[in-house]
């Protein structure tokens, strides 16, 4: 099984995710791992889910409009302690929805942290509409931070790592084609996958972003990836069916670095 480092400063916490994007169209069977960085892991077979025909989604959700960039000096990450946690619509209402931890893909449940108040904290959610957030009490929660942040800018086809705010690399990227589009708007990194199927690189994220265009795909729900690709002449392009490809040397760069809840800006 394929280990990945998702935040080099926690200890180990080793849990299988599989998850469907959009932009693979396959379950992609990972371990995701809380320790030091290791050496790059071996290749494991695992299940892949069936394909099917994207659907189109009939009214796309609303999306930020494209402005200043979202690359704080440092963001709070929140990490589930128990079996689930309880979503409200503010601080101190009832709890309007519970989600599982691990999440049902395996997955670990980690959130970007985007308000605090009075012994609660808001969360960014990865649910349709896009930019979904919920208020979770800060006791069900593990918090620390992250001074990384990833901005893609689709005019250029670029994506721009910063650290502590200040650009620190710069990397060529393929975006959504007009038909179906990158949705632009401020999200977060949820998910660390090893694709299994040919054709997506040796790591993808899984994103809080979901398509404006395709309400599912290859059997998942429309949601936005990070990845490398088989496809270098891809890169720079506007290519792809919403996901965001990187040259598999670019994104096993980021892998060793990016933590889960890590701000992701497309404008």
């Amino acid at each position: 099984m394929r280990l990945i480092p998702t935040d080099p400063r926690r200890r180990a916490t080793l849990v299988a995710a599989a998850v469907a994007v959009v932009c693979a169209g396959a379950v992609a069977v990972v371990a995701t791992s809380a320790m030091s960085p290791a050496p790059m892991p071996s290749s494991t077979r695992a299940a892949v889910a069936q394909s099917t025909a994207p659907v189109r989604t009939p009214t796309p959700s609303p999306t930020a409009t494209p402005g200043a960039v979202d690359a704080p000096a440092s963001t709070t990450i929140a990490t589930v302690r128990g079996a689930d946690v309880p979503v409200s619509a503010a601080p101190g209402a009832a709890a309007a929805s519970s989600l599982a931890n691990p999440q049902a893909s395996g997955a670990p449940l980690v959130f970007r942290v985007v308000g605090q108040r009075d012994g609660w904290v808001q969360v960014q959610l990865p649910r349709r509409p896009n930019g979904s957030t919920g208020w979770v009490p800060d006791s069900a929660v593990s918090l620390s931070t992250t001074v990384y942040a990833i901005v893609v800018t689709e005019a250029d086809n670029t994506l721009d790592l910063y650290r502590a705010g200040k650009v620190v690399d710069s990397y060529p990227v393929a975006t959504g084609t007009g038909g179906t589009p990158t949705p632009t708007g401020r999200f977060a990194l949820t998910e660390l996958l090893a694709p299994t199927n040919g054709g997506y690189g040796p790591f993808a994220y899984g994103t809080t972003a979901f398509s404006d265009v395709l309400n599912s795909f290859g059997g998942g729900p429309g949601q936005i990836g990070l990845h490398g690709t088989e496809d270098a002449s891809s890169i720079g392009q506007a290519a792809s069916h919403g996901c965001i490809r990187m040259h598999n040397a670019d994104i096993t760069t980021l892998v060793k670095t990016l933590p889960l809840g890590t701000p992701f800006q497309v404008r």
